[in-house]
């Protein structure tokens, strides 16, 4: 009898585990699209290098486009109806203002006068959002109606990629506000979206979260290179060994192997660290760092990120 209380406990606790496990969610925060941004002047012109860029301003967007704010506040209410954690744009810009001055002097101080991050990547980098969830509309009048047509794209904020969408125009009305018109049309086709950003979030709890890591070596003669030997093996060898003893499942591919650098593509980490808490690139490359420090390899490196989903791990000095 004790035995079938005790099975019948561990089966109920498999069945708890697994249930938290599929209750999680994506952190997601809503930004607008920098086309409509674009479209609608909320912009600065940079030069780089000789060549004007479009630099979006969330922020004049945010103080001076009252609709914008209504529409991020909705799709967040959609979303948070759903339990989907989120992160507030309007909050996480403020936090990037507060580190902007340090920012702008640690690059002004290189020689460099191209832009080292784009005003999205340097929000993705600081909210630090699993999905960001990019929504742009356009209102069109046929007479005295009015109707709204939207795109929304769910966005990975490490990789880039596009891993949902939604668009489409919503009923035609002639007293409804722009933000109830966009409200309607998004709400239809909200299931499926919905659907495929867990989708992709499964994947990520399952096969990891995916990455870039550049491994390069300083140009300052000490003779380090790829090829040098520790115990008969390479060092390219014995990077390549701990990626496939780190990543989740063996998942990378080292796409590029020269005598100073190593490029690693589709790098999967973990989501989370052993103590829950979040695995980011720059922590999953410093325990490749603290690896190569210690004997018998004894490298010195330095981490370099570039956004939220590369980094590089230059070796020789920091």
């Amino acid at each position: 009898m004790n035995i079938l209380r005790t099975a019948c406990f561990v089966a109920l606790s498999a069945i708890a585990l697994f249930g938290a496990a599929q209750a999680k969610k994506p952190t997601l925060m809503v930004v607008p699209a920098e086309t409509w941004c674009i479209q609608n002047g909320y912009y600065t012109e940079e030069n780089n290098q000789g060549r004007l860029q479009k630099l979006v301003d969330y922020e004049r967007a945010l103080q001076e486009n009252s609709t914008l704010l209504n529409v991020i506040t909705k799709i967040g209410e959609l979303m948070a109806e759903q339990g989907f954690p989120l992160k507030d744009m309007a909050s996480e810009l403020r936090n990037v203002n507060r580190a902007s001055v340090e920012d702008d002097m640690t690059q002004s101080a290189t020689s460099g006068s191209a832009l080292a991050e784009t005003p999205l990547e340097r929000l993705s980098r600081r909210a630090k959002a699993d999905i960001l969830l990019e929504v742009a509309w356009k209102t069109q009048a046929m007479g005295p109606k009015k109707s709204v047509t939207y795109t929304l794209r769910g966005i990975d904020s490490y990789t880039n990629k596009q891993v949902a969408a939604a668009q489409g125009t919503g009923p035609q009305s002639m007293s409804a506000s722009e933000e109830l018109l966009l409200e309607e049309a998004v709400v239809g086709k909200m299931d499926n979206f919905i659907a495929q950003l867990q989708s992709h979030f499964d994947d990520m709890l399952e096969n990891g979260r995916e990455i870039i890591v550049r491994v390069q070596v300083f140009d300052n003669g000490s003779g380090l290179s790829m090829e040098s030997e520790y115990g008969g093996e390479e060092l390219t060898d014995v990077i390549d060994k701990w990626m496939n003893d780190n990543t989740v499942n063996h998942r990378y591919s080292l796409s590029d192997a020269g005598e100073n650098s190593l490029m690693f593509e589709q790098v999967r980490i973990p989501l989370y660290k052993p103590n829950g808490s979040s695995m980011d690139t720059r922590q999953f490359v410093t325990q490749l760092r603290r690896f190569l420090a210690a004997q018998p390899y004894g490298i010195t490196s330095k981490i370099v990120t570039k956004g939220l989903g590369q980094a590089n791990l230059i070796l020789g000095e920091k």
